[in-house]
């Protein structure tokens, strides 16, 4: 999508209280597996919206729960735990992910926010000693949270859209930002991606998580997949071969 010749999209922060020093993001990419576990963060921590983020000039959707519609980026917490959670289900395109991330930022700075960490996946190849979360981080936040904490530093590469909006005024701003990444698979939901990033999230800020359920729909997922894989290969005609929706 490209925005040349044309006014960029306006981002909106609404919300109702003032958040947490910490702010945990999760948003609609590649596997949604940092959404997934954000999802699962807000239900398993009880959390409650107290805001959320309007987008003007971007194509939005409008998502909706038991014929309940809600806002598509919300803003949740609770009052005796210092963690907002930021669940964006609106895909953001990387031509105005600086726009978005500014808008978010100046919230962020204006309402005492310390850090900013983000959870995603990342399309890599990897074996099985793959799957595990990796941290690209500001130096702020590397000392304050990863020191003794058991998460490897990600090798090399680079950040790109939203991330690397955010990872950029991390290296200029006394804002601790971190982006923890881990290898995620194109079948989507990529619940095992967000349980790991869940333990993740557990391990660094021991919030009380358990991921035992998110582990259970896991299983369930993966059942679903394989048992409709078997039902188009058995519907398919001889020599046909179309995974679009695999």
């Amino acid at each position: 999508m490209l925005f040349t010749g044309r006014r960029l999209p306006d981002f909106t922060v609404s919300h109702d209280s003032s958040p947490s020093g910490t702010l945990l993001a999760g948003f609609s990419e590649f596997g949604l597996a940092g959404l997934t576990a954000v999802d699962f963060l807000v239900d398993h921590l009880d959390l409650e919206q107290t805001g959320h983020i309007a987008a003007e000039g971007l194509p939005s959707i409008t998502p909706f729960v038991e014929g309940r519609p809600r806002h598509h980026t919300r803003l949740y917490s609770r009052e005796d735990l210092d963690v907002t959670v930021l669940v964006g289900e609106l895909y953001v395109p990387p031509a105005v992910a600086e726009t978005f991330s500014d808008a978010v930022l100046d919230w962020t700075e204006g309402n005492g926010v310390r850090e900013v960490a983000v959870l995603c996946g990342v399309p890599v190849p990897h074996g099985p000693e793959g799957h595990r979360t990796f941290y690209v981080a500001s130096d702020d936040y590397r000392e304050r949270r990863l020191d003794d904490a058991d998460v490897p530093p990600m090798g090399n590469g680079f950040l790109n859209g939203t991330r690397a909006a955010l990872m950029e005024r991390g290296l200029t701003s006394p804002l601790g930002v971190c982006v923890y990444l881990t290898p995620v698979h194109g079948q989507a939901p990529d619940v095992e991606a967000a349980i790991r990033l869940v333990e993740t999230v557990e391990r660094v800020y021991g919030l009380g998580v358990d991921p035992e359920p998110l582990e259970a729909f896991a299983e369930q997922v993966g059942q679903y997949y394989a048992e409709l894989a078997d039902q188009m290969e058995q519907r398919e005609p001889e020599g046909f071969e179309d995974r679009m929706y695999m």
